[in-house]
């Protein structure tokens, strides 16, 4: 989870992750990570700018063969 888009960000007035959608992500996630336990595999969950957390988990596991991720689409 990026902070910044939890913290202080607002478009047209409006938080980007209002609590309901913030639930949402929350439940999506424990239901993802109890689906992936059921089949014998686990959901890494962090919290921070992605930039650092990826970086850090490539470290802690030593031997990582690629990184997939997307990037947000932003408005001009």
């Amino acid at each position: 989870f990026d902070p910044r888009h939890y913290l202080g960000t607002h478009c047209y007035g409006f938080p980007k992750t209002g609590p309901h959608r913030l639930r949402f992500l929350l439940e999506s996630v424990k239901d993802l990570r109890q689906t992936l336990k059921k089949k014998g595999s686990t959901l890494v969950v962090r919290k921070g700018k992605p930039e650092d957390v990826v970086s850090d988990l490539i470290t802690q596991l030593g031997s990582v063969s690629a990184v997939v991720f997307h990037e947000e689409v932003r408005e001009i």
